[in-house]
């Protein structure tokens, strides 16, 4: 080995260690390791922030908003809420859940799919009473097996099919992953429905920022529109679609107030609804129902703002302006700009209307206003702002646009009529345009660390093949495979690219390993496609530790899990994979 191809090993062997230490997050050891290859020279200076600039950062990037619009808009919960009431034993559930999450990850960025569908698992858990914990890691996984399937589920494909077109080929398009993917990601997920026994019982995830604040009794008023979803069903048929998750605690017509009606009370457009329940409830039951939160429609965003408004929670002082006043006594609209949409008083039923309510100090109150001058307002009306927590009630769900959006960025993609980079930056672009989301949410979605570490990791292990050590690591995976059959020699690729995974994080995994495998490939006289596919599913495919995937990281605290959980449902979820994708690659993918 020539020092140069030395100095790139080491690099990339302290860098894994540094990594498995977990003493520095991973996106400062990418750094720091980037700085190390500039100065001792492996990482060429005119190339040390080319990683930047790449468009797998791009297409990442693009993806979480894509996806975190998706979430906003209410259309995956819809879809699995109607059906959830049904789902009533714990293999059932954990068999819809994860096939949800794998589908769902072939479509979009798989850690997207995953985030979109965690509040889905919460409220499972949270009506059966069991731990979260029996849904999250089999969930994670999934997404891992969803992602394999097309092109754009994962960081590993879109790499990989990068390596293939600089390699003097075509780039893999948006389906050359799915006959393979689909057979793997059926099986796991199969095996995912009854081996989540493995894990272990007494596992409690940790609380949550909404947990903690714990505020799960706000009041708020809507009315019935014409032509609502709900007009002519009864208070029973509104409840179902929360799962009873909210109570009407009064219905408003012509002048008249019914306080805690009947189930079987029918609704009937120009109702004033009085309604009581936690804000995410509130806030499925009116864009569900199609109803219209009271001063819903009073003007309140910044004259030229694309991202005018929010919701904050604050708490009523002593010495407030609102203490011992009420809403409309205020003037609270006109004076401060600002609307009120909920109340909560520990302990007492309110027979008021939302504005006629006098405040007390201790009371919780949702107001709504304009982004930049909501905490000016705070202070002015005395109240206390709580730690900031994402709310969505009073804002407005974009199913129609998100989902066109949505669809026509994967039919562009699958036809190939643009690049995967411009079709998820436009699809980006125009989700925010059309304020599908928030530019806040937009951005709390884009995980500046995963991005920073990968756009740092592109240099450093591009200094592998740069020095030439991919090549030589070839040779010596040739001389290892040299007695194998092609079989075996896609799958030694196979399980080197798992193993690598825990230690190095997939996207890296793949700019390392991809090399070397078409390097081998071509040492043994074999076309490389087959062990590109093989360190693509590799890569993506890290069941054994928190660390080798986001997707994995994600679920540890909220699940509660330990490290050596992982491979206790991950070991024989990986050897499932090895024994499927070995045959399958070598069907779809010939070696000659």
């Amino acid at each position: 080995m020539t020092l140069p191809q030395i100095l790139s090993c080491a690099l990339v062997c302290a860098m894994m260690g540094a990594f498995l230490w977990g003493r520095l997050r991973y996106d400062v050891v990418a750094l720091i390791s980037l700085l190390v290859g500039i100065v001792i020279g492996v990482i060429p200076a005119q190339d040390a922030f080319k990683g930047f600039s790449d468009d797998i950062v791009i297409i990442v990037a693009s993806a979480l908003i894509v996806s975190a619009a998706v979430a906003r808009s209410g259309l995956v919960e819809s879809a699995l809420g109607r059906i959830a009431p049904s789902l009533r034993s714990t293999q059932l559930q954990v068999t819809v859940l994860v096939f949800t999450v794998a589908i769902m990850s072939a479509i979009i960025k798989n850690i997207g799919a995953l985030a979109m569908m965690l509040p889905i698992a919460y409220q499972l858990a949270r009506r059966d009473g069991k731990s979260p914990s029996v849904f999250l890691m089999p969930m994670a996984f999934a997404s891992l097996l969803g992602g394999i399937v097309t092109l754009v589920g994962t960081s590993p494909n879109v790499i990989v099919s990068r390596v293939r077109q600089e390699l003097g080929g075509e780039p893999f398009a948006m389906f050359d992953f799915t006959p393979v993917g689909i057979g793997i990601a059926v099986a796991g997920c199969l095996f995912l429905g009854v081996a989540y026994r493995l894990l272990p019982k007494d596992r409690q995830g940790a609380r949550s920022l909404d947990e903690a604040l714990d505020i799960k009794d706000y009041v708020t008023e809507a009315r019935i529109p014409e032509k609502a979803p709900v007009s002519g069903r009864t208070v029973a048929g509104l409840k179902k679609l929360v799962d009873g998750g909210v109570e009407v605690v009064a219905i408003m017509r012509s002048g008249e107030r019914r306080r805690a009606p009947l189930p079987d009370a029918s609704l009937h457009a120009g109702d004033l609804l009085q309604l009581r329940g936690d804000p995410k409830a509130l806030e499925r039951v009116v864009a569900e129902g199609g109803l219209e939160l009271v001063g819903q429609d009073r003007p309140i965003e910044a004259e030229g703002s694309i991202d005018p408004v929010r919701t904050g929670e604050a708490i009523v002082t002593q010495g407030s302006i609102l203490e011992g006043a009420s809403a409309a006594e205020i003037d609270l609209h006109a004076r401060y700009r600002v609307n009120l949409l909920g109340i909560s008083r520990a302990g007492e039923r309110f027979t008021e209307r939302l504005r006629d309510i006098r405040l007390r100090a201790g009371d919780v109150v949702l107001l709504r206003g304009d982004e930049a001058s909501l905490p000016e307002r705070l202070r002015e009306l005395g109240l206390l702002p709580l730690a900031s927590r994402s709310l969505a009630l009073g804002s407005t769900r974009r199913r129609l646009i998100t989902g066109t959006i949505v669809v026509a960025t994967v039919a562009v993609v699958a036809l190939g009529l643009v690049p995967v980079a411009i079709a998820f930056f436009a699809a980006a672009v125009l989700l925010l345009a059309t304020r599908a989301l928030s530019l806040r949410d937009a951005y709390e979605s884009v995980e500046a660390p995963i991005l920073v570490m990968l756009a740092a990791l592109i240099p450093v292990s591009d200094s592998l093949r740069a020095t030439g050590t991919t090549d030589l690591f070839a040779g010596w995976l040739a001389q290892a495979g040299a007695g194998l059959p092609g079989w075996g020699a896609v799958g030694l690729i196979l399980i080197a690219a798992m193993a690598v995974t825990p230690f190095l994080n997939n996207a890296a995994t793949v700019l390392v390993m991809a090399p070397i495998g078409a390097g081998f490939a071509t040492s043994l006289g074999y076309r490389p496609d087959a062990f590109l596919m093989a360190v693509a599913i590799g890569a993506a495919c890290d069941f054994l530790t928190p660390i080798g995937h986001q997707c994995n990281t994600l679920v540890m605290g909220p699940g509660g899990y330990r490290f050596g959980d992982y491979a206790r449902l991950g070991a024989p979820l990986s050897l499932l994979v090895i024994l499927l994708a070995v045959p399958l690659i070598l069907w779809v993918w010939p070696l000659r």
